[in-house]
């Protein structure tokens, strides 16, 4: 397992360096009439690659499912740079309709992640702890959906082009996957988690001798 961890590490390095390199030589910009799709190819691309792999490779799948699911939630706290979203909402960089649902849910996933890594990621939780997880994938796909219809939701409206600029090209293209991905190991590590037995009621009940 050392390996695979070794080779991740390399992995999301290179990446990081990709889409920072891609971004300061506008390889993704897209203008305020134009469709990110290139965007869009960037944020998709690694979750399909890593779905890809975890499915084909018994080894990297069992490497991502022991990883501790405390520290993977932790790394949600990140997303508190959802405040950056609303700064730019404020002053009209960003269109609000995106940037007020994006920033909010981000602030909210990044406050309740350091509950939800100390409390909820243990068999004893598992129920809530998958819920908590959907919940910040659910995040990340209206975020993603939203910025990518802003157009066609308000064609007169300000733009997302902003988002395929340096530094907030980052959070589409390396930022939104890599929480997707955490999310779906820390899922596909809970559904391995025994679900809690509870007893029948009756056994539960307080005996009373005569």
């Amino acid at each position: 397992m050392t390996k695979y961890a070794k080779l991740t590490a390399v992995l999301i390095a290179v990446w990081f360096l990709f889409a920072l390199t891609a971004s300061a030589l506008h390889l993704i910009r897209t203008g305020p009439s134009q469709p990110p799709l290139f965007l869009g190819l960037a944020a998709l691309s690694p979750i399909a690659l890593f779905l890809l792999w975890f499915r084909v490779s018994p080894n990297f799948r069992q490497f991502t499912l022991t990883l501790n699911p405390r520290v993977l939630t932790w790394v949600h706290t990140l997303r508190l740079e959802g405040m950056v979203f609303l700064v730019l909402a404020t002053y009209g960089i960003l269109p609000k309709h995106f940037a007020l649902t994006a920033g909010w849910g981000d602030i909210t996933i990044g406050v309740t992640a350091v509950l939800a890594g100390a409390f909820l990621a243990t068999p004893n939780h598992r129920n809530s702890f998958i819920v908590w997880n959907l919940l910040g994938m659910a995040d990340l796909v209206l975020a993603v959906a939203l910025g990518a219809l802003a157009g066609v939701i308000d064609p007169r409206g300000v733009s997302t082009a902003a988002m395929t600029e340096l530094p907030m090209s980052l959070i589409p293209t390396f930022g939104v996957p890599l929480f997707m991905m955490l999310h779906i190991i820390c899922i596909a590590q809970a559904l391995r988690w025994p679900a809690r037995q509870y007893a029948p009621i009756a056994q539960q009940m307080p005996s009373h001798s005569a």
